[in-house]
């Protein structure tokens, strides 16, 4: 009877404690929850930093390899919102759920191990406690689901939200650039001055010594908004207007360096045609000459736009000061003569282009004119003493006095013939262009009682000499049909005394490139 009496209080008293732990057991609940809870968002919290900023091997999936630049068609880093930032999202999804299971299964395990397979206190007090702890950790594992679900999908819109942002700035900027490369004239591309080429864009060489990779497109995209970062690491501006016209550019077909400023600046192409031996070199010669010469005396600025311009300005300067004789331009495609002119807003870069003549008569051998499409204003050099109906109208005397050995052999009316054929075939809008026409060895002319009452300095006086005494007429009216202006020069391509260009030179300069502004006197 006293067993049994006993057993009914000690079973009241353990009722009664089970009763008091029941007032508290959901504080122990709770509190368990909340420490599963806390636990699996710092969890999901040092994922993220690893992820995203460690990157450590242990933060990484084999599955989900990063974006390597060796792996990419461009030697650059991709833009962070160009596919990094979803692998990122998707690895941190993966290491997340890896670890919540673990962490998980972790601790109902020891739980179960504490409390119901090996306590260490009576069991009597163990089982409940133990069972305490499973309501928390389920109600831990269901909150941190809820709340790690909302984080994950915070997450997802952020990315989403961030990379429909950075696409439409990078498409904004790319538009912007599209847009004040039109301004410039430049939207059909700038010209190499090596092959003749319209480049859409330019490649560019990463400017990190010890680098040089080159990238093929550097505008706004995956591989950065504002700046590209190289495979090595050093940044690269992404448009013009942010600094890219530092960069070297380089031809993407000839590989060839292209001149300074390219893209900056609006380009001027001036192509000098004429037969072989009618001046051409001596020409360009003079009027490089020219703006130089008006540059000094306060005229707009003008500088080389590239190393090789200048070693070869200086040459053909050399030789006219001692009125020597240019060599004849080379078959294979010389590169053109680039200056930069002007200042601020008026400043321009200037390709003069000069081109063995025998390309001009050669039907299979005129890609040289391929510049035609971008040229607007053409010199066509034409050499009087080529002209065989001129040569033997003149008296035996004047012959003599004339050396014809340094005249074209080269008749100018099929040179210019030639010539617009091939530009029509390369697009080049002629009616919308102009055409100067340089009689070259004026010098020679004028020492000689060969130009009458021809004024030098009028445009309808030269073409008149040109048909009365050349007997060019249908010459002339072919060019006035072909080009929307055309106007008449006699030039002299050579140095005064005090080692200046011939004055013949100003006007035609002048008309080609400025509006009065580059006479030196």
């Amino acid at each position: 009877m006293t067993e049994v009496f006993m057993y009914t209080l000690l079973g009241a008293l353990y009722a009664a404690m089970l009763v008091l732990y029941l007032a508290v057991a959901p504080l122990i609940a709770v509190g368990r929850a909340l420490g599963l809870t806390g636990q699996l968002l710092w969890l999901h919290g040092q994922v993220l930093v690893g992820v995203v900023r460690r990157r450590t091997p242990e933060y990484q999936i084999q599955s989900l390899p990063p974006y390597r630049p060796e792996n990419e068609p461009e030697p650059a880093h991709r833009q962070y919102f160009h596919g990094p930032a979803t692998r990122d999202l998707r690895t941190a999804c993966l290491l997340t759920m890896s670890r919540f299971r673990r962490t998980v299964s972790h601790s109902f395990t020891a739980t179960t191990v504490q409390y119901f397979a090996q306590p260490t206190v009576s069991r009597m007090a163990a089982v409940p406690f133990g069972l305490t702890l499973y309501v928390g950790l389920m109600l831990g594992v269901g909150t941190a689901a809820v709340l790690l679900a909302l984080l994950v999908l915070l997450h997802t819109l952020l990315v989403y939200l961030a990379q429909g942002v950075v696409r439409i700035t990078a498409g904004t900027l790319r538009a912007v650039d599209r847009a004040v490369l039109r301004a410039k004239g430049l939207h059909h591309g700038m010209v190499c001055p090596q092959c003749y080429e319209l480049v859409e864009y330019p490649q560019y060489e990463c400017p990190d010594e010890g680098c040089r990779r080159r990238h093929q497109d550097i505008r706004p995209g995956r591989y950065g908004v504002l700046k590209r970062r190289c495979a090595c690491r050093g940044k690269l501006p992404t448009l013009i207007m942010t600094g890219s016209h530092r960069l070297q550019g380089i031809c993407p077909y000839c590989e060839g360096l292209l001149s300074d400023s390219t893209g900056l600046v609006p380009e001027t192409v001036l192509p000098i045609v004429g037969g072989t031996a009618a001046g051409k070199t001596q020409l360009m010669a003079a009027m490089l000459m020219t703006l130089f010469d008006a540059a000094e005396r306060g005229g707009p600025p003008a500088r080389f736009a590239d190393r090789d311009t200048a070693a070869k300005y200086e040459v053909l300067r050399e030789v006219l000061s001692i009125r020597g004789n240019t060599l004849g331009t080379q078959r294979a495609l010389p590169r053109a003569h680039s200056l930069l002119l002007g200042k601020g807003r008026a400043r321009r870069l200037v390709h003069i282009f000069d081109t063995a003549g025998e390309r001009f008569t050669n039907l299979e051998d005129t890609d040289a004119l391929r510049y035609a499409r971008t040229a607007r204003t053409f010199v066509f050099v034409l050499d009087p003493l080529s002209v065989a109906a001129f040569w033997q109208g003149l008296s035996t005397d004047q012959q003599a006095r004339l050396d014809r050995s340094l005249a074209s052999p080269v008749d100018p009316e099929l040179v210019f013939n030639q010539s617009t054929q091939t530009m029509k075939r390369m697009n080049g809008a002629l009616t919308q262009s102009r055409l100067a026409v340089a009689v070259s060895k004026y010098d020679v002319l004028r020492r000689q009682p060969l130009l009458g009452d021809h004024r030098p300095d009028d445009s309808k006086s030269v073409r008149a000499w040109l048909v009365d005494v050349l007997g060019l007429g249908n010459l002339a009216r072919a060019m006035e049909m072909e080009f929307r202006e055309v106007r008449f020069f006699f030039t002299a391509a050579v140095t005064t005394e005090d080692e200046r260009v011939d004055d013949s030179m100003v006007p035609l300069v002048d008309w080609c490139l400025g509006s009065g502004r580059y006479d030196a006197t």
